[in-house]
């Protein structure tokens, strides 16, 4: 009987093992051409003073960190391909109220962008058109400590846009 069950949950794993399974998106779909990627500063059509710096340096960061491709600051003739980005909007939002003040107890900020990745040819690799991004932060109650908490949830979410831009890109989503 104990051989049985041995031959069966043998079997059982076989099958398993064997079904094809496996995690969507791990191939790279970049051309194997592109080993220079330029990221020159997104564009900025919103009012957020320095929102553009943000979210492309967050981008540089996490294209240096995740991949090999040599990344340049600025457009060049040399760069195999180019990302660019526009920042559509930014919006803030009281999300809860202290029912003590009536004051906003915490904001979500959205941000909105436009990325395209192109080769030096201008053929489009990769492009989304409708980003949007939401981080939420805690508005300090406390006057005599405030601390303005917009600057480091918009950092958070320039962080968050980059893992997800670098990974649609090179996974192909």
């Amino acid at each position: 009987m104990r051989c049985r069950r041995c031959a069966v949950s043998l079997g059982l794993l076989c099958v398993l093992a064997a079904c094809g399974y496996h995690t969507a998106g791990h191939a790279v779909t970049l051309p194997e051409e592109v080993h220079t990627i330029a990221i020159p500063a997104f564009a900025n059509q919103t009012q957020s003073y320095k929102i553009e710096q943000t979210l492309t340096g967050a981008v540089v960061r996490e294209m240096v960190m995740r991949t090999n491709y040599h990344i340049l600051n600025q457009s060049s003739d040399s760069a195999d391909a180019t990302l660019r980005g526009i920042v559509l909007s930014t919006y803030s939002a009281p999300l809860t109220y202290d029912s003590q003040t009536g004051r906003a107890a915490t904001v979500m900020v959205t941000v909105s962008m436009r990325v395209s990745l192109t080769d030096r040819h201008g053929k489009v690799l990769y492009q989304n058109p409708s980003y949007v991004f939401h981080e939420q932060y805690q508005v300090s109650q406390d006057l005599t400590s405030f601390f303005e908490e917009d600057s480091p949830a918009l950092e958070r979410l320039s962080r968050e846009f980059a893992k997800t831009l670098v990974s649609n890109i090179l996974e192909g989503f």
